[in-house]
């Protein structure tokens, strides 16, 4: 589960990480009178801002969707530019996401950039703090031009970050003195922070030194772990549609494991070892799959006709493989939720079964008796069968 910036930011506030004041807007208007509103607390007529477009997605500076503004007509322009157009950026591929919210915050003068953040390392089997005094730039062309300026440490399962790995790391990083000890405490606190809200990825890039010595985070972001999402039933608010793609909403709601890809062939599969495989031999027999759908192994006749609309829903799809093997999920339920689909969606592409495990051979009979109303429908002997089929009825 991913959130937007100003919600990353105010979890690291609500843990003692000192981030700038700042304020979330929705119109061009409401953005200038922030500039005003701050510029009047800091006073001088110097004052700057940023106004940053707040996408599940990054590269915002390089797209044009962080601008620095030094008046009201600024913050104006930039919020109405922001809030009319879909940012495009190498992460968001060519179609882009809508903008709809922005946070304006004050400028800060900036003495040193760091980067900190906390992932899931599998090399290490643990939750691995990672930190270096390049921040502000993408971390894994750091860690792949000058490895030695990236630093981690592997928090305690239990314990989570320890304060003399903290500490090792201030001084790596450069940090003395009173410095050294803000610095150890953020990352314990930014290390809380993890643990507390099941993260799968807490980052602060940049975390700033400014130039009257205080340490700030100015851009944060948190991914949160959908498997621990009933420990907190407060966030499901926090999450904004409008970021993902329709057919990857309607899957999550439909308890679906679906990522669409670029291919022809639809691909509905229980099992995500199953999935590769059946993705694989597609691509084998010189085809591409359409997406990566697993319904999963104890999924319902209700699921997996939702589970038919979705692949359906994609205009790219001109052919579709099932491919199940019964356990938890029998075969008759899927060939029954199939027949059913078939009648509400009509099914006009073709369609190749191959089924196995338990209760085949009545799902092979539904399916039969069923071929007579469902002309594009075919079942396979084996995989490899399916595969041909279906390609070659793409073709």
């Amino acid at each position: 589960m991913k959130i937007h910036e100003y919600q990353a930011r105010q979890i690291l506030a609500d843990h003692a990480i000192p981030v700038p004041p700042s304020e979330v807007v929705r119109s061009p208007e409401a953005a200038a009178e922030a500039f005003k509103k701050m510029q009047t607390g800091a006073g001088g007529s110097a004052f700057r801002c940023v106004v940053k477009a707040q996408v599940y997605a990054g590269g915002r500076g390089k797209a044009g969707f962080v601008k620095l503004v030094k008046s009201a007509d600024e913050a104006r322009e930039a919020a109405k530019f922001m809030l009319s157009h879909r940012m495009v950026s190498n992460q968001t591929g060519p179609e882009g996401v809508p903008v709809s919210i922005l946070l304006v915050a004050p400028g800060v003068e900036i003495a040193r950039e760091y980067y900190l953040g906390i992932t899931i390392d599998r090399t290490r089997a643990a939750a691995t703090l990672i930190a270096s005094a390049e921040g502000g730039v993408e971390i894994e062309d750091v860690a792949r031009k000058s490895p030695q300026k990236v630093f981690k440490e592997s928090l305690h399962p239990t314990l989570g970050l320890l304060p003399f790995q903290a500490r090792d790391l201030a001084f790596k990083l450069g940090f003395k003195d009173k410095l050294a000890s803000e610095a150890g405490r953020l990352m314990l606190n930014l290390g809380k922070a993890f643990i507390k809200m099941d993260a799968s990825l807490a980052e602060i890039n940049p975390l700033v030194l400014t130039k009257d010595g205080k340490l700030l985070a100015i851009d944060a972001k948190f991914n949160l772990d959908d498997n621990a999402a009933f420990r907190h039933l407060d966030l499901a608010a926090l999450v904004d549609e409008s970021q993902e793609r329709p057919l990857d909403v309607r899957a999550h709601k439909a308890s679906l494991n679906y990522i669409a890809l670029d291919g022809n062939i639809g691909c509905l599969v229980n099992g995500a070892g199953l999935a590769m495989a059946t993705m694989d031999v597609i691509k084998l027999h010189g085809a591409e799959p359409a997406n990566f759908l697993d319904v999963g192994g104890s999924v319902t006749a209700e699921g997996a006709i939702e589970a038919f609309r979705i692949i359906l829903s994609d205009p790219n799809v001109k052919g579709i493989l099932v491919n199940i093997f019964g356990g938890i999920a029998k075969c008759d339920v899927i060939a029954e939720a199939l027949v059913k689909a078939g009648r509400e969606v009509a099914f006009k592409i073709p369609l190749v079964v191959r089924l196995e495990g338990t209760n085949v051979e009545k799902a092979r009979k539904i399916l039969s008796e069923a071929q007579a109303q469902m002309p594009t429908l075919q079942t396979a002997t084996d995989l490899t069968d399916a595969a041909k089929k279906v390609v070659a009825a793409v073709a």
